[in-house]
């Protein structure tokens, strides 16, 4: 029996899809704005450490605004923004106006506040990645925070720096846990504002009695963070003045990364792992501290002595370095400075060992166990990429030195019969022997 067959024919329309993916090939772009410089942090970073990147009590900003546990702290914002436009309003020359001018003095402040950040609403929302929070939120929703977060965080620093009283009831100033909220939470990067709001609110507030920039008082409020040894914040401020401040975050980079000349001379294209702390020393590496650095980045090795800047390791120090790793791995055309800097010190910070060095030689000041430092060190980096290697002349000097006979052999040595106290009792036996021996053979006769 043969079968009948008949051809079919299946017309597809792909017309509307052609349609879609032309739009979307149009409006496509694989570059990332330039403004972009306020970023939700990578998962891939975010996983080893997250209350690094949370904030505890403070949202700053649009990214983490309305949360649960971050809305008790609002009522502290309206509290400084009343307690800056009262000072300000105080400042004019209340004498010459009538009541009724009076009475509209605080709205017109608040109005010309308001007027000058909507004027730059569409450049600071341009700001955030992934996001137009000015659309988002609506209604104004994003100036009014924009005002209110950023007129917080200057009568904050005005506080912190005296240039204005403090109650004695004062929400902040009062209760130690909340500087310490606020040391940690500022930091984050995905807790900013942008600088440019800030300024300009700083501006439009600031009295003639008050002299310090904004930047001056940004690192008095944070002198502490890197170090418990740190420079005059004006003289780093001077240094930090007229350069492109994206934010807080980003002026505590800079002001490590501006005053350093090491890293600027030291750059290679690969990694040269070094050896630990501990290792450095059994070749005969001797450790000092940096005497008076500007930046904790300038880290020396010469003449076989490895110079580091003093370091404060406390809970803050995790939060700071890992948010300015992140930051370093979002911004286009970042160099990995810090990054580079952590993965040095994962290299020389191997075991609590090490850390027990730096602190004998009171390079760092330790506020935390040795075993709960040095893990912190050894995972401080992971999940990064790095192009340009910075500190590679001080790793293959480093390594050069150790690679000598002399540091090789005693290194050995140490390791081998040092290191344990039965090899040193071993050692001091055979030293009585020989001696022993000595006077046996030559001094009785």
């Amino acid at each position: 029996m043969q079968e009948s067959g008949s051809d079919e024919s299946c017309v597809i329309n792909v017309g509307p899809l052609v349609s879609s993916l032309d739009v979307e090939l149009k409006n496509a772009s694989v570059s990332m704005p330039l403004s972009y410089c306020i970023f939700e942090t990578p998962s891939i970073l975010y996983r080893h450490s997250e209350n690094s990147f949370h904030p505890n009590r403070f949202s700053i900003g649009p990214i983490h605004h309305g949360k649960k546990n971050l809305v008790a702290t609002e009522k502290i914002k309206i509290k400084y923004l009343n307690d800056l436009l009262s000072r300000v309003i105080k400042n004019h020359r209340q004498e010459t106006m009538s009541e009724k001018e009076k009475a509209r003095e605080p709205r017109k402040v608040l109005r010309d506040l308001i007027s000058s950040v909507k004027s730059i609403e569409k450049n600071a929302s341009a700001c955030y990645a992934g996001h137009d929070f000015a659309a988002e939120l609506g209604d104004d929703g994003f100036v009014k925070m924009m005002v209110l977060d950023g007129c917080f965080i200057i009568e904050l620093f005005r506080k912190n720096a005296e240039e204005i009283s403090k109650e004695h009831n004062d929400p902040i100033f009062s209760m130690s846990c909340m500087l310490q909220f606020l040391h940690h939470d500022l930091i984050l990067l995905e807790n900013q504002v942008p600088w440019f709001v800030l300024q300009n609110l700083f501006d439009q507030t600031k009295l003639p009695s008050q002299t310090q920039s904004l930047i001056e008082l940004t690192l008095r409020f944070f002198a502490t963070i890197f170090t418990s040894y740190p420079p005059e914040p004006k003289k780093i401020a001077g240094i930090c003045s007229g350069k492109d401040i994206k934010h807080i975050l980003d002026l505590l980079r800079l002001s490590q990364v501006l005053p350093s000349q090491e890293f600027k001379k030291d750059l290679g294209s690969k990694w040269e792992p070094i050896s630990s702390l501990t290792t450095l020393q059994e070749a005969g590496v001797k450790f000092e501290k940096a005497k008076l650095p500007d930046s904790i980045l300038d880290i020396k090795f010469t003449n076989g002595c490895l110079k580091i800047p003093s370091l404060l390791i406390q809970e803050t120090t995790n939060t700071i370095l890992r948010n300015l790793i992140a930051y370093e791995q979002c911004l286009p055309q970042c160099q990995p400075i810090f990054t580079c800097y952590a993965k040095l010190l994962d290299n020389l910070i191997d075991t609590p060992n090490d850390i027990d060095i730096l602190c004998k030689k009171k390079i760092y000041d330790n506020w935390l166990s040795p075993e709960d430092a040095a893990q912190f060190f050894n995972k401080l980096y992971n999940d990064t990429y790095i192009k340009d290697i910075y500190y590679w002349k001080l790793c293959a000097d480093l390594n050069e030195y150790c690679k000598r006979w002399w540091p090789e052999w005693r290194a050995h040595y140490v390791h081998n019969y040092f290191s344990k106290p039965w090899a040193i009792a071993a050692q001091i036996y055979a030293v009585i022997m020989f001696v022993l021996t000595f006077w046996e053979a030559y001094i009785k006769k």
